[in-house]
């Protein structure tokens, strides 16, 4: 059974600016030669200024780039009520790819911007979602250390060493069920630990060190199925596992060449292998199959087909559309990566170095966007569109990254984090107890 206990947080400050509709304007019309600029026409210039804000200002100076469109005339205004304008600039502007989540487009812009200016203001209700661990095969507590958690819309699920995911729903804050990996052989007492999570509000997929993958339906009566079996001998540890509907990729560590490993996530084919983005760290990999060592490299996939993963010293972006010959371009850092804290979204990667700056990069060409200076001690991070989470020493801080200025902490401290992770809406982490800590800006 799942108990929660929740509080909200405010915090005074500029939140954006509301999306509303102002009184109009005595700006001067613009005409064509027919006398009225054709909708599609407008359409398109809004979606472009809009744009153009939201990428040299930040994402919420987009509504005031609109606001100020729909104040020229009353035919600017009209376009206001065109669906096909929100669910462009929601997805333009809020990488909204999915299914529509409220009743039309405008309303999903609006709660997009309203979710990213509580982050930006600290307005947020925090929940503790609990839960009766299972018996594990360890003879310990070393079931209880969370190796990763994942977020929906409406789920949230955290992966454990001892095998076992735990899948939450986010709006009732109770636990549905406990999801643990196939039965066979081990190689090493943590090679069932979990190494990755990929969810959606249909389909839970995840991974585990010997290189199992393992997928089951969200609220249907397919049973979990073993979708991929894993070859530890050969490939060496599956170390970190990322994806989306279209790819899963891998990033494995012990066998020299086999850094990679690329899915096609409709068809579960093994569409290519290769790299050496691991190769010096091989004997941290097969370690981690017998011990929990330190963190040795991340992978996420990003937008335009792409992914990026790191180790301490170096960033690889991987272009997954290569037909089954790898294609990656390398970067060096000499500073040092602190990995835990390494994460991407979208297209821009979180790079925190070793020395306590840390970088938001362009995936594509690695350009930085920001730095800014982090407090030392930071161990765990992540990201969303605008914001960098971090953790360190007890506290979780909050970054804006479109700007590279530091905005807040948390009130909470929640002692030893495990796993930190962020979206549009929800921060989550998981303390050295098992109790996941839920932030949830979108609560309106």
């Amino acid at each position: 059974m799942s108990t929660s206990s929740s509080s909200s947080s405010t915090q005074e400050g500029d939140s954006g600016g509301e999306f509303e509709a102002g009184p109009s304007s005595s700006r001067s019309r613009m005409r064509s030669s027919n006398g009225v600029w054709p909708e599609p026409f407008l359409e398109a210039l809004a979606v472009q200024v809009a744009v153009d804000a939201s990428r040299t200002i930040g994402r919420l100076a987009a509504a005031q780039a609109l606001f100020n469109i729909f104040q020229v005339c009353s035919t600017w205004r009209a376009i206001s009520r065109s669906d096909l304008l929100w669910q462009n600039l929601a997805r333009s502007i809020w990488n909204v790819r999915d299914l529509l989540l409220r009743e039309s487009w405008r309303e999903e812009y609006v709660y997009r911007h309203r979710t990213a200016a509580g982050f930006l203001s600290r307005r947020y209700e925090h929940a503790t979602l609990h839960f009766v661990p299972t018996d594990n095969n360890n003879n310990d507590d070393d079931g209880l250390s969370c190796r990763r958690l994942a977020l929906s819309d409406h789920h949230l699920a955290a992966g454990f060493s001892d095998g076992a995911v735990h899948l939450f729903h986010i709006p009732t804050r109770l636990h549905l069920s406990t999801f643990y990996p196939q039965h066979r052989d081990r190689l090493g007492r943590f090679s069932s630990a979990v190494s990755g999570i990929i969810l959606s509000d249909t389909r839970l997929v995840f991974a585990t060190l010997d290189g199992d993958i393992h997928m089951a339906a969200i609220n249907g009566v397919a049973p979990l199925r073993r979708a991929h079996l894993g070859d530890v001998v050969n490939d060496g540890a599956l170390v970190d596992f990322a994806g989306c509907n279209r790819w899963w990729v891998g990033l494995y560590a012990g066998v020299p060449g086999r850094a990679f490993h690329i899915w096609n996530g409709e068809t579960e084919e093994l569409v290519s292998v290769g790299g050496r983005l691991t190769d010096p760290e091989a004997v941290m990999g097969w370690h981690l199959l017998t011990e929990l060592t330190g963190i040795i490299g991340r992978i996420r996939v990003v937008s335009g087909d792409m992914a990026v993963a790191c180790t301490g010293v170096r960033v690889v972006v991987l272009h997954l559309l290569s037909q089954g010959v790898l294609e990656e371009r390398e970067e060096e850092f000499r500073r040092g990566i602190v990995v835990g804290a390494f994460d991407a979204y979208n297209d821009l990667a979180l790079v925190p170095d070793a020395q306590g700056a840390s970088t938001v990069r362009r995936v594509g060409s690695m350009e930085e966007v920001c730095r800014f200076t982090m407090r030392e001690g930071v161990f765990f991070g992540c990201m969303n569109g605008g914001y960098g989470v971090t953790w360190g020493g007890g506290v979780i801080r909050v970054w804006d990254i479109e700007h590279g200025q530091y905005l807040y902490s948390f009130r909470e401290r929640i002692g030893e984090c495990n796993a930190l992770i962020a979206d549009e809406r929800f921060v989550a982490a998981c303390c050295d107890d098992a109790t996941i800590h839920l932030w949830d800006f979108g609560a309106q």
